[in-house]
Protein backbone atom coordinates (compact mmCIF):
# COMPACT_ATOMS: atom_id res chain seq x y z
CA UNK A 1 0.00 0.00 0.00
CA UNK A 2 1.31 3.44 -0.96
CA UNK A 3 0.47 6.89 0.35
CA UNK A 4 -1.74 7.48 -2.68
CA UNK A 5 -3.82 4.35 -2.13
CA UNK A 6 -3.98 4.84 1.65
CA UNK A 7 -5.83 8.14 1.37
CA UNK A 8 -8.40 6.49 -0.90
CA UNK A 9 -9.55 4.15 1.89
CA UNK A 10 -12.83 5.54 3.29
CA UNK A 11 -12.65 6.52 6.96
CA UNK A 12 -15.60 7.87 8.91
CA UNK A 13 -13.87 10.04 11.50
CA UNK A 14 -17.08 11.01 13.29
CA UNK A 15 -18.16 7.38 13.65
CA UNK A 16 -14.87 6.13 15.03
CA UNK A 17 -14.53 9.11 17.33
CA UNK A 18 -17.90 8.15 18.81
CA UNK A 19 -16.84 4.49 19.16
CA UNK A 20 -13.66 5.53 20.96
CA UNK A 21 -15.60 7.82 23.29
CA UNK A 22 -17.96 4.98 24.22
CA UNK A 23 -15.30 2.31 24.65
CA UNK A 24 -12.65 4.48 26.28
CA UNK A 25 -14.44 7.38 27.98
CA UNK A 26 -11.51 7.74 30.39
CA UNK A 27 -8.90 7.64 27.66
CA UNK A 28 -6.70 4.81 26.45
CA UNK A 29 -5.44 2.49 29.20
CA UNK A 30 -1.77 1.99 29.91
CA UNK A 31 -0.31 -1.32 28.70
CA UNK A 32 -1.26 -4.52 30.52
CA UNK A 33 -1.28 -8.26 29.82
CA UNK A 34 -1.39 -11.63 31.54
CA UNK A 35 0.48 -13.23 28.64
CA UNK A 36 3.93 -14.36 29.86
CA UNK A 37 5.36 -14.27 26.33
CA UNK A 38 5.11 -10.46 26.35
CA UNK A 39 7.69 -8.05 27.75
CA UNK A 40 5.03 -6.07 29.60
CA UNK A 41 3.87 -9.15 31.54
CA UNK A 42 3.92 -8.35 35.25
CA UNK A 43 5.59 -11.63 36.21
CA UNK A 44 3.11 -12.86 38.82
CA UNK A 45 2.25 -16.56 38.47
CA UNK A 46 -1.48 -16.30 39.15
CA UNK A 47 -2.62 -12.69 39.62
CA UNK A 48 -4.35 -10.94 36.73
CA UNK A 49 -5.14 -7.56 35.24
CA UNK A 50 -8.35 -7.24 33.23
CA UNK A 51 -10.46 -4.66 31.46
CA UNK A 52 -13.53 -3.65 33.45
CA UNK A 53 -16.54 -2.76 31.33
CA UNK A 54 -18.17 -1.31 34.43
CA UNK A 55 -15.47 1.27 35.14
CA UNK A 56 -14.09 1.39 31.60
CA UNK A 57 -10.60 0.98 33.00
CA UNK A 58 -8.11 -1.68 34.00
CA UNK A 59 -8.70 -3.60 37.22
CA UNK A 60 -7.40 -6.55 39.20
CA UNK A 61 -8.97 -9.81 38.05
CA UNK A 62 -9.63 -13.16 39.70
CA UNK A 63 -6.66 -15.49 40.29
CA UNK A 64 -5.65 -17.27 37.10
CA UNK A 65 -5.52 -21.04 36.75
CA UNK A 66 -4.73 -21.38 33.04
CA UNK A 67 -1.83 -23.37 31.61
CA UNK A 68 0.57 -20.43 31.93
CA UNK A 69 0.47 -20.47 35.74
CA UNK A 70 2.72 -23.49 36.19
CA UNK A 71 5.06 -22.25 33.46
CA UNK A 72 5.49 -18.87 35.14
CA UNK A 73 5.94 -20.50 38.54
CA UNK A 74 8.69 -22.80 37.25
CA UNK A 75 10.47 -19.89 35.59
CA UNK A 76 10.34 -17.91 38.84
CA UNK A 77 11.63 -20.92 40.77
CA UNK A 78 14.64 -20.97 38.44
CA UNK A 79 15.28 -17.28 39.08
CA UNK A 80 13.87 -15.85 35.86
CA UNK A 81 12.35 -12.36 36.03
CA UNK A 82 10.35 -10.61 33.33
CA UNK A 83 11.55 -7.39 31.68
CA UNK A 84 8.71 -5.43 33.29
CA UNK A 85 10.15 -6.33 36.69
CA UNK A 86 13.57 -4.99 35.79
CA UNK A 87 12.60 -1.79 33.97
CA UNK A 88 11.12 0.75 36.36
CA UNK A 89 10.52 3.17 33.48
CA UNK A 90 8.46 0.75 31.39
CA UNK A 91 4.96 2.11 30.87
CA UNK A 92 2.47 -0.18 32.60
CA UNK A 93 -1.01 0.05 34.03
CA UNK A 94 -1.16 0.83 37.74
CA UNK A 95 -2.40 -2.70 38.42
CA UNK A 96 0.45 -4.26 36.46
CA UNK A 97 2.98 -2.13 38.31
CA UNK A 98 1.42 -3.21 41.62
CA UNK A 99 1.77 -6.87 40.63
CA UNK A 100 5.40 -6.28 39.68
CA UNK A 101 5.95 -5.06 43.23
CA UNK A 102 4.03 -8.04 44.60
CA UNK A 103 6.43 -10.37 42.79
CA UNK A 104 9.12 -9.25 45.23
CA UNK A 105 7.39 -11.44 47.81
CA UNK A 106 8.32 -14.48 45.69
CA UNK A 107 12.01 -13.70 45.19
CA UNK A 108 12.99 -15.79 48.19
CA UNK A 109 11.78 -18.93 46.42
CA UNK A 110 14.13 -18.42 43.46
CA UNK A 111 17.07 -20.78 43.17
CA UNK A 112 20.39 -19.00 43.50
CA UNK A 113 22.40 -20.79 40.80
CA UNK A 114 19.56 -21.44 38.37
CA UNK A 115 19.77 -25.24 38.65
CA UNK A 116 16.87 -27.16 40.21
CA UNK A 117 16.95 -30.93 40.51
CA UNK A 118 13.60 -32.61 39.84
CA UNK A 119 14.24 -35.39 42.39
CA UNK A 120 15.41 -34.34 45.85
CA UNK A 121 19.20 -34.02 45.66
CA UNK A 122 22.16 -32.45 47.45
CA UNK A 123 20.07 -31.67 50.51
CA UNK A 124 17.50 -29.71 48.49
CA UNK A 125 13.81 -30.67 48.36
CA UNK A 126 12.36 -31.97 45.11
CA UNK A 127 11.40 -29.47 42.43
CA UNK A 128 7.74 -30.34 42.96
CA UNK A 129 7.90 -29.55 46.68
CA UNK A 130 9.66 -26.26 46.02
CA UNK A 131 7.14 -25.36 43.34
CA UNK A 132 4.20 -26.07 45.65
CA UNK A 133 5.69 -23.72 48.24
CA UNK A 134 6.01 -20.97 45.65
CA UNK A 135 2.46 -21.49 44.38
CA UNK A 136 1.06 -21.48 47.91
CA UNK A 137 2.71 -18.12 48.55
CA UNK A 138 1.47 -16.74 45.22
CA UNK A 139 -2.16 -17.82 45.72
CA UNK A 140 -2.32 -17.12 49.44
CA UNK A 141 -5.73 -18.05 50.86
CA UNK A 142 -6.82 -19.26 47.42
CA UNK A 143 -4.35 -22.17 47.53
CA UNK A 144 -5.43 -25.74 48.25
CA UNK A 145 -5.08 -29.20 46.76
CA UNK A 146 -8.10 -28.68 44.51
CA UNK A 147 -6.33 -25.69 42.98
CA UNK A 148 -3.27 -27.85 42.28
CA UNK A 149 -5.47 -30.46 40.61
CA UNK A 150 -7.05 -27.71 38.51
CA UNK A 151 -3.65 -26.43 37.41
CA UNK A 152 -2.52 -29.92 36.42
CA UNK A 153 -5.74 -30.53 34.50
CA UNK A 154 -5.28 -27.26 32.62
CA UNK A 155 -1.72 -28.35 31.83
CA UNK A 156 -2.99 -31.55 30.18
CA UNK A 157 -1.96 -33.67 33.16
CA UNK A 158 -5.24 -34.38 34.93
CA UNK A 159 -5.18 -36.90 37.75
CA UNK A 160 -1.40 -37.11 37.81
CA UNK A 161 1.33 -35.63 39.99
CA UNK A 162 3.21 -32.37 39.78
CA UNK A 163 6.50 -34.27 39.77
CA UNK A 164 5.50 -36.36 36.74
CA UNK A 165 4.36 -33.18 34.96
CA UNK A 166 7.79 -31.66 35.58
CA UNK A 167 9.50 -34.80 34.30
CA UNK A 168 7.29 -35.58 31.33
CA UNK A 169 5.33 -32.53 30.20
CA UNK A 170 6.93 -29.30 31.34
CA UNK A 171 9.65 -28.86 28.74
CA UNK A 172 7.55 -29.67 25.67
CA UNK A 173 4.85 -27.27 26.89
CA UNK A 174 7.47 -24.65 27.72
CA UNK A 175 8.85 -24.83 24.18
CA UNK A 176 5.35 -24.52 22.72
CA UNK A 177 4.32 -21.60 24.92
CA UNK A 178 7.47 -19.60 24.26
CA UNK A 179 7.49 -20.17 20.51
CA UNK A 180 10.26 -22.80 20.46
CA UNK A 181 12.74 -20.50 22.18
CA UNK A 182 12.98 -22.17 25.60
CA UNK A 183 14.81 -20.36 28.39
CA UNK A 184 14.31 -23.06 31.03
CA UNK A 185 16.07 -26.21 29.82
CA UNK A 186 15.33 -29.74 31.03
CA UNK A 187 18.57 -31.75 31.03
CA UNK A 188 18.40 -35.45 31.87
CA UNK A 189 20.19 -38.78 31.48
CA UNK A 190 17.36 -40.58 29.68
CA UNK A 191 15.99 -42.53 32.66
CA UNK A 192 12.65 -41.82 34.32
CA UNK A 193 14.26 -42.28 37.74
CA UNK A 194 17.62 -40.87 36.73
CA UNK A 195 19.39 -37.53 36.91
CA UNK A 196 17.05 -34.76 35.84
CA UNK A 197 17.44 -31.01 36.31
CA UNK A 198 15.87 -27.77 35.16
CA UNK A 199 18.34 -25.04 34.24
CA UNK A 200 17.87 -21.32 33.72
CA UNK A 201 19.55 -20.73 30.35
CA UNK A 202 20.15 -17.07 31.21
CA UNK A 203 22.41 -18.19 34.07
CA UNK A 204 24.08 -21.08 32.25
CA UNK A 205 27.54 -19.64 31.72
CA UNK A 206 30.81 -21.57 31.78
CA UNK A 207 30.97 -21.61 35.58
CA UNK A 208 27.36 -22.78 35.99
CA UNK A 209 27.91 -25.61 33.51
CA UNK A 210 30.91 -26.70 35.57
CA UNK A 211 28.72 -26.62 38.68
CA UNK A 212 26.12 -28.73 36.89
CA UNK A 213 28.67 -31.33 35.77
CA UNK A 214 30.96 -31.62 38.76
CA UNK A 215 28.70 -30.71 41.68
CA UNK A 216 25.12 -31.68 40.83
CA UNK A 217 25.87 -34.56 38.46
CA UNK A 218 29.08 -35.47 40.26
CA UNK A 219 27.25 -35.88 43.57
CA UNK A 220 24.56 -37.93 41.82
CA UNK A 221 27.21 -40.26 40.35
CA UNK A 222 28.81 -40.69 43.77
CA UNK A 223 25.43 -41.56 45.25
CA UNK A 224 24.69 -44.11 42.52
CA UNK A 225 28.12 -45.68 42.95
CA UNK A 226 27.39 -46.13 46.65
CA UNK A 227 23.99 -47.65 45.86
CA UNK A 228 25.61 -50.05 43.38
CA UNK A 229 27.93 -51.19 46.16
CA UNK A 230 24.90 -51.66 48.42
CA UNK A 231 23.12 -53.77 45.82
CA UNK A 232 20.16 -51.40 45.37
CA UNK A 233 17.96 -52.26 42.39
CA UNK A 234 18.41 -50.00 39.37
CA UNK A 235 21.52 -48.29 40.73
CA UNK A 236 23.81 -49.78 38.07
CA UNK A 237 21.60 -48.45 35.27
CA UNK A 238 21.40 -45.01 36.90
CA UNK A 239 25.16 -44.96 37.40
CA UNK A 240 25.84 -45.87 33.77
CA UNK A 241 23.34 -43.34 32.43
CA UNK A 242 24.78 -40.57 34.59
CA UNK A 243 28.32 -41.35 33.44
CA UNK A 244 27.19 -41.13 29.82
CA UNK A 245 25.48 -37.80 30.50
CA UNK A 246 28.67 -36.49 32.08
CA UNK A 247 30.65 -37.35 28.94
CA UNK A 248 28.12 -35.52 26.77
CA UNK A 249 28.12 -32.42 28.95
CA UNK A 250 31.91 -32.39 28.88
CA UNK A 251 31.75 -32.42 25.07
CA UNK A 252 29.62 -29.27 25.29
CA UNK A 253 31.96 -27.76 27.85
CA UNK A 254 34.99 -28.40 25.62
CA UNK A 255 33.19 -27.13 22.52
CA UNK A 256 35.09 -29.04 19.88
CA UNK A 257 33.31 -29.26 16.52
CA UNK A 258 30.57 -30.37 15.98
CA UNK A 259 29.56 -29.46 19.55
CA UNK A 260 30.53 -25.82 19.19
CA UNK A 261 28.51 -22.61 18.91
CA UNK A 262 28.75 -20.86 15.54
CA UNK A 263 27.50 -17.27 15.22
CA UNK A 264 27.43 -16.22 11.59
CA UNK A 265 27.57 -12.47 12.28
CA UNK A 266 30.74 -12.71 14.36
CA UNK A 267 34.27 -12.98 12.96
CA UNK A 268 36.46 -15.94 13.83
CA UNK A 269 38.27 -14.16 16.66
CA UNK A 270 34.96 -13.45 18.41
CA UNK A 271 33.48 -16.94 18.12
CA UNK A 272 32.95 -18.58 21.54
CA UNK A 273 35.64 -21.02 22.61
CA UNK A 274 34.04 -23.94 24.42
CA UNK A 275 30.82 -23.31 26.30
CA UNK A 276 31.01 -19.54 26.58
CA UNK A 277 27.69 -18.32 25.19
CA UNK A 278 26.70 -14.73 24.55
CA UNK A 279 23.06 -14.54 25.60
CA UNK A 280 22.49 -11.80 23.03
CA UNK A 281 23.16 -14.31 20.25
CA UNK A 282 19.88 -16.00 21.15
CA UNK A 283 18.55 -19.37 22.21
CA UNK A 284 18.50 -20.69 18.66
CA UNK A 285 22.28 -20.68 18.34
CA UNK A 286 23.28 -21.35 21.93
CA UNK A 287 21.08 -24.39 22.45
CA UNK A 288 22.58 -26.24 19.50
CA UNK A 289 25.39 -28.11 21.33
CA UNK A 290 22.86 -29.55 23.78
CA UNK A 291 20.85 -31.16 20.98
CA UNK A 292 23.90 -32.04 18.86
CA UNK A 293 25.57 -34.42 21.31
CA UNK A 294 24.50 -38.08 21.12
CA UNK A 295 20.93 -38.58 22.28
CA UNK A 296 20.19 -39.89 25.76
CA UNK A 297 16.47 -40.23 25.10
CA UNK A 298 14.36 -38.57 22.41
CA UNK A 299 15.75 -38.69 18.89
CA UNK A 300 17.47 -35.45 17.96
CA UNK A 301 17.09 -33.99 21.46
CA UNK A 302 20.63 -34.65 22.68
CA UNK A 303 20.62 -34.25 26.47
CA UNK A 304 17.32 -32.35 26.51
CA UNK A 305 14.03 -33.95 27.52
CA UNK A 306 12.41 -33.00 24.20
CA UNK A 307 13.66 -31.64 20.91
CA UNK A 308 12.66 -28.00 20.36
CA UNK A 309 11.45 -27.23 16.84
CA UNK A 310 14.53 -25.22 15.93
CA UNK A 311 16.52 -25.43 12.71
CA UNK A 312 19.94 -24.15 11.68
CA UNK A 313 19.32 -23.98 7.97
CA UNK A 314 20.23 -21.04 5.77
CA UNK A 315 18.39 -17.84 6.69
CA UNK A 316 16.56 -15.75 4.13
CA UNK A 317 18.25 -12.80 2.48
CA UNK A 318 21.86 -12.05 1.63
CA UNK A 319 24.71 -10.71 3.72
CA UNK A 320 26.58 -7.58 2.70
CA UNK A 321 30.16 -7.92 1.50
CA UNK A 322 31.48 -6.59 4.81
CA UNK A 323 29.91 -9.52 6.71
CA UNK A 324 32.63 -11.66 8.35
CA UNK A 325 31.76 -14.87 6.49
CA UNK A 326 30.90 -13.35 3.10
CA UNK A 327 34.06 -14.68 1.39
CA UNK A 328 33.28 -18.25 2.47
CA UNK A 329 29.50 -18.32 2.08
CA UNK A 330 29.26 -15.90 -0.89
CA UNK A 331 26.62 -13.86 0.90
CA UNK A 332 24.44 -16.80 1.95
CA UNK A 333 23.34 -16.62 5.58
CA UNK A 334 24.67 -20.00 6.64
CA UNK A 335 24.16 -21.23 10.20
CA UNK A 336 25.05 -24.90 9.74
CA UNK A 337 28.79 -24.48 10.11
CA UNK A 338 31.35 -25.65 12.65
CA UNK A 339 34.75 -24.39 13.71
CA UNK A 340 37.44 -26.42 15.45
CA UNK A 341 39.14 -25.30 18.63
CA UNK A 342 42.42 -25.15 16.70
CA UNK A 343 40.92 -22.62 14.27
CA UNK A 344 39.65 -20.45 17.11
CA UNK A 345 42.76 -20.76 19.26
CA UNK A 346 45.08 -19.97 16.37
CA UNK A 347 43.45 -16.63 15.68
CA UNK A 348 43.40 -15.86 19.43
CA UNK A 349 47.03 -16.73 19.98
CA UNK A 350 46.61 -20.42 20.73
CA UNK A 351 46.45 -20.20 24.52
CA UNK A 352 42.97 -21.38 25.45
CA UNK A 353 41.13 -24.66 25.22
CA UNK A 354 37.39 -25.06 25.41
CA UNK A 355 37.60 -25.60 29.16
CA UNK A 356 39.39 -22.32 29.69
CA UNK A 357 42.67 -24.04 30.66
CA UNK A 358 46.08 -23.19 29.26
CA UNK A 359 47.11 -25.41 26.38
CA UNK A 360 50.28 -27.45 27.02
Amino acid sequence: MTNLTLVKVPFDLAHWTQVAAEKYPNGLPKPYTDDPTQWIFHGHPCASVVWSEETKWTAFGAPRADSSVLQVAVARLLGYRWPAELDLKMELSDESRALVAKCDELLGFADKDGIVSIPAHRGEPSAADRLVNLLAAAYGKEWNNDRLMELLANADHAGKTLESWLRDKFFAQHCAMFHQRPFIWHIWDGLKDGFSVLVNYHKLDRKTLETLIYSYLGDWITRQRQEVASGIDGAQDRFAAAEQLKKRLELIQEGEAPYDIFVRWKPLEKQPVGWDPDINDGVRLNIRPFVSVPDVGKKGAGVLREKPRIHWEKDRGKDVQSAPWFPLFKGDRINDHHLTLDEKNTVRGGTRSGTGREQP
